[in-house]
């Protein structure tokens, strides 16, 4: 009638019977992750190259314009007629670039 339990166990160390080899390809994971950049890849490559700062609705404008599928936003405006700033043209071309480079369009 004690307050603790003891506990044995018996360890033992077994050779794995069957070892299994598998060959990687690195070109092939790279090409598959090829035309899926994200938001923060696109606008870090936009800075480097040219210099300016582009926000995430204007790559999601631009992905539309190019019929490139989005997700669903869930954090639509509260009112109908509510607006949204427009992509400048120097930075449509630099999303476009960008889009290009990560093999999206």
């Amino acid at each position: 009638m004690t307050t603790h339990v003891e506990t044995v166990c018996q360890l033992v160390l077994r050779k794995p019977v069957v070892h299994v080899n598998i060959d990687v390809d690195v070109e092939e994971l790279v090409q598959d992750k090829r035309g899926l950049a994200t938001y923060g890849q696109i606008k870090d490559y936009v800075l480097e190259h040219t210099g300016l700062k582009v926000s995430s609705l204007y790559i999601a404008q631009v992905k539309q314009k190019c019929g490139i599928i989005e997700r669903q936003n869930y954090n639509k405006p509260k009112s109908e007629d509510a607006r949204q700033p427009q992509c400048p043209p120097e930075k449509e071309k630099a999303i476009m670039e960008a889009l290009k480079h990560f093999g999206m369009i």
